[in-house]
Formats: C-alpha cells, sequence, structure tokens
C-alpha cells in the first residue's frame, strides 16, 4: 500500500524477503486475518501513524503458516512447524505477504486439529479475551462473570477462558445464539431483545463490555 484510503489503494507488488533476525523465525504464510484496526489503519486512522513512515506499507498482523527458516538464537521453532500468532503489534507487522519474519515470542505452535484459516482467525481476538481476563482483570475460581456479545469474536474466546479459569459465566446474546453460548461453556445466557441485563443480575465480579454506548449506562 502507498497511500491510506480505501480498498483501491492496495497494489499487489513484489518485495525482498525479510530479513531474519537472530531471534526471529520465517514463516511461509498459509492464512492471514483482517481485522477492525486493519481496515481503520487503512483508513488512515488505528495504527497509521505508526506506519505512515514506511514505503511501501505492508498491513496486516495475525497470520499462521509454516517456518521455513530459524535465526541462530531462535530455540523455539524449528522448520516445518507450523505456527500462528499476532505478530510485531502495534508496529510493522507485514502479515498481507506470502514470507513474514518473526520474533519467536509472538507465536505458537499450532494445533493439528486447527486449520491455518482457523488460527489466523484466533490470534487478536482470542488475545484480546485473556489479556483482559487473566493479565487485567485476575479473573480467579468463583468469580462471577458477565460477558457482553458472549457470541461475538472477543465474546466466544471469553466465555471458554473464563470459564477455564473458574469463573460462573454469564453471557448476553441473541435468543438465536443461546445453545452456542451455553455451549462454550456459559452457566447462564440472556437474551438482550427481551431482557435487561441490569434487571436480572448483580453481585457481578467483573463485566466484559465490548459494545459501550448504552450498554455501559444500562439504557
Amino acid at each position: 500500500m502507498k497511500d491510506f484510503g480505501g480498498t483501491e489503494n492496495l497494489i499487489k507488488t513484489e518485495v525482498p524477503l525479510p530479513v531474519v533476525l537472530d531471534d526471529e523465525v520465517m514463516v511461509k504464510v498459509k492464512a492471514i486475518s483482517i481485522n477492525p484496526v486493519d481496515v481503520k489503519t487503512r483508513l488512515g486512522k488505528g495504527q497509521a501513524g505508526r506506519l505512515k513512515d514506511f514505503d511501501t506499507i505492508i498491513l496486516g498482523w495475525d497470520i499462521s503458516g509454516i517456518v521455513t527458516e530459524a535465526g541462530r538464537l531462535a530455540t523455539t521453532f524449528k522448520k516445518g512447524d507450523e505456527v500462528f500468532g499476532m505478530v510485531n503489534f502495534p508496529g510493522h507487522g507485514k502479515a498481507y505477504a506470502e514470507f513474514v519474519s518473526a520474533s519467536e515470542r509472538h507465536l505458537a505452535l499450532k494445533p493439528d486439529t486447527v486449520s491455518h484459516e482457523e488460527a489466523a482467525a484466533a490470534s487478536l481476538a482470542a488475545l484480546t479475551a485473556w489479556q483482559i481476563l487473566k493479565d487485567k482483570a485476575g479473573i480467579k475460581t468463583g468469580d462471577k462473570v458477565l460477558i457482553h456479545a458472549a457470541a461475538g469474536g472477543v465474546g466466544h474466546f471469553a466465555v471458554q477462558m473464563a470459564k477455564y479459569l473458574g469463573a460462573y459465566v454469564i453471557g448476553t446474546a441473541s435468543g438465536k445464539n443461546k445453545d452456542f453460548v451455553l455451549g462454550l461453556g456459559a452457566s447462564e445466557h440472556i437474551d438482550y431483545k427481551v431482557q435487561r441485563f441490569e434487571d436480572v443480575l448483580k453481585n457481578i465480579d467483573f463485566v466484559l463490555d465490548t459494545i459501550g454506548g448504552n450498554i455501559q449506562t444500562g439504557r
């Protein structure tokens, strides 16, 4: 991409293979995911301020692929390993490419039971949920957790993770997603279209709100 703006500003071009630093690996990309931050950045918002001085800008951060080369100090992964992760966020991830060099710290082994497409789609959403629940909120066994938009991108990961951390999980979603949310591990489901969560819930230890607006004010 040469300039920020619409999708017409995306160009297909050849660039040199990225340089693999000592603690990095080269990944042959099999799948990427496109998140709201990608779109915002392309339009000149999001992380555009960090990338504006690069020529050319290669968008994207979420990848899944196969390791083809490892730096001399890289010990976690070897050639042939299938890996996935969110690369160099919020810097220049350069994920919209056939090959990506990435720090080993930004990658994890891809489970055999998960496709490259599924793995690439998981990174940002899953990391967001984990960092909020584990690193920021410190969710622990017995906590009562309310997750809004429990069937959404971040929400459906958050339900599973909160359950894993031992919490009692309540999820809001439309009625058509009730079985899905309960199947993820939620103990209760609230259909936001027919129930006001603030009228039926109390003594909640933590609320994950990925919606904002009127949800925060209870209107």
